[in-house]
């Protein structure tokens, strides 16, 4: 008997590769909340743990709409994606960023979407966000380093944005004994 997030799994197809037409779609915003967008939030939280990755954007399943979950970090600075380094888990709607810092890095970015390859991308070290939780409360939250990276990964998926878009350097693939 296949387990229920199994059957989730079934339901919300994790969708691949560039030429994905619902990944290149700029997502709607979500107008009102209901049962369906608070449970559609935990799905994507569930999605996120059980395909063992840091952050995963509601197209990335199938939905159009704006509607991200990330993780944030003990340690900014750690790539390591374990559950040991996780404080919390957070899923945006509506999510925007109203702040950034000046300075940028190089990351190391893979993707759920584009399986096996990473790359380096360029991203803000600080951002401030909005977003509105599962129970439609507001929030303005600052994140830095890692979880910084890891919003605007998503956040970019909302507006049909891949991590491919953005590549600096060469190509790489992921080594089986990888953070991510």
């Amino acid at each position: 008997m296949a387990s229920t997030i199994d059957q989730i799994k079934a339901f919300f197809p994790l969708q691949t590769w560039e030429d994905n037409k619902i990944l290149r779609k700029k997502c709607e915003k979500v107008d009102f909340f209901d049962e369906e967008i608070t449970d559609f939030c935990d799905i994507l939280i569930e999605l996120m743990y059980a395909y063992d990755w840091v952050g995963l954007a509601a197209p990335q399943v199938g939905k159009n709409i704006r509607v991200i979950a990330t993780t944030q970090r003990k340690d900014e600075r750690k790539w390591r994606k374990t559950k040991k380094y996780i404080i919390w888990e957070t899923a945006m709607v509506n999510a925007e960023i109203l702040e950034h810092s000046e300075e940028k890095k190089k990351w190391e970015e893979a993707c759920l979407s584009v399986p096996g390859l990473c790359w380096d991308v360029e991203r803000w070290t600080r951002i401030v966000v909005k977003y509105q939780d599962k129970k439609w409360k507001q929030h303005i939250q600052k994140y830095s380093w890692f979880s910084a990276v890891v919003i605007q990964h998503e956040m970019d998926h909302l507006d049909g944005i891949l991590f491919t878009d953005k590549v600096i350097g060469w190509i790489r693939k992921i080594d089986e004994q990888s953070d991510y």
